[in-house]
């Protein structure tokens, strides 16, 4: 029996042919259209709306939250994959199946949950504001908010590679004299590094795009908590199509570059592990 009679899917050009179909309708061509609309513009128009004091301080927000978002949850997302796959509990599979939560919640509900949680009179907020920490309606809120939303992206991410870690090998390196932080530092993470720069990659490119659920704890106070998707809406619902598509650019500039920096990371972590473990 030849390869080409053991392919599920024969014909690698009707195949390819498909898929470059498919990528463009849902991807590129949407994303060229944003090009050429902006390439309308001359580039002192460009920089200048893409440069106010207004803009400026949205990416910082946003690109901002969006990396504390995805580093915390890759400290505490390691932590909960780790729990689940290594430890029996009573309730195990009720806190494995509210990691998804996130994922079912429409992004609005959770949201104002968020913010009725964390203001000032809300059963976490109450709390914290006494001590001088104020969360909903400022730029922490929305950490908090990003935070919610990506932590399915590590836990997911992680759980498999983690479980394909035999605990013999965590066995030898204590035989060997090795401590639980040498053991954690020298064999586990080289491990796992490669899957949680994946993880971290989607949780951050996740967190770039949300909006639902950030606007409400926001509070959206320009200079201060408001995301650039919020700006690029107020410049839609003004009518400022040309300039909302400015700033539409930026933000995937801006993301291509730091997603093909993290990427390449990845590839270079994935690529020495290899070659440790060849």
């Amino acid at each position: 029996m030849t390869s080409s009679s053991r392919r599920v899917l024969p014909g690698f050009g009707l195949s390819l042919g498909y898929a470059l179909v498919y990528l463009s309708l849902l991807v590129l061509i949407p994303l060229g259209g944003l090009v050429l609309k902006a390439s309308t513009l001359t580039f002192a128009e460009f920089w200048r709306i893409a440069t106010t004091e207004q803009a400026i301080a949205s990416y910082r927000v946003s690109f901002g939250a969006s990396f504390a978002a995805a580093a915390i949850n890759a400290v505490f997302g390691t932590l909960v994959a780790w729990v689940l796959v290594r430890y029996p509990f009573p309730g195990k599979r009720l806190v494995d199946a509210f990691v998804d939560l996130p994922f079912a919640l429409p992004t609005a509900v959770a949201g104002i949950t968020l913010a009725t949680l964390y203001a000032g009179n809300g059963w976490i907020g109450r709390h914290l504001e006494p001590l001088g920490v104020k969360i909903a309606y400022t730029p922490y809120g929305i950490v908090v908010a990003l935070a919610f939303i990506t932590l399915p992206f590590i836990v997911r991410t992680l759980q498999p590679v983690i479980e394909d870690i035999e605990p013999e090998i965590e066995e030898a390196a204590a035989s060997l004299g090795a401590s639980r932080w040498q053991t954690f530092a020298k064999v586990l993470f080289p491990a796992i590094f490669p899957a949680l720069l994946t993880g971290f990659t989607l949780a951050f490119s996740r967190a770039l795009g949300e909006f639902g659920s950030v606007i409400f704890i926001a509070g959206n106070l320009p200079m201060v908590s408001e995301i650039t998707p919020l700006l690029i809406i107020a410049k839609l619902e003004q009518q400022d199509v040309v300039g909302a598509t400015a700033l539409a650019v930026v933000m995937l500039a801006i993301s291509f570059v730091l997603l093909l920096t993290i990427n390449a990371l990845q590839w270079w972590a994935a690529s020495r592990h290899k070659g440790r473990t060849a």
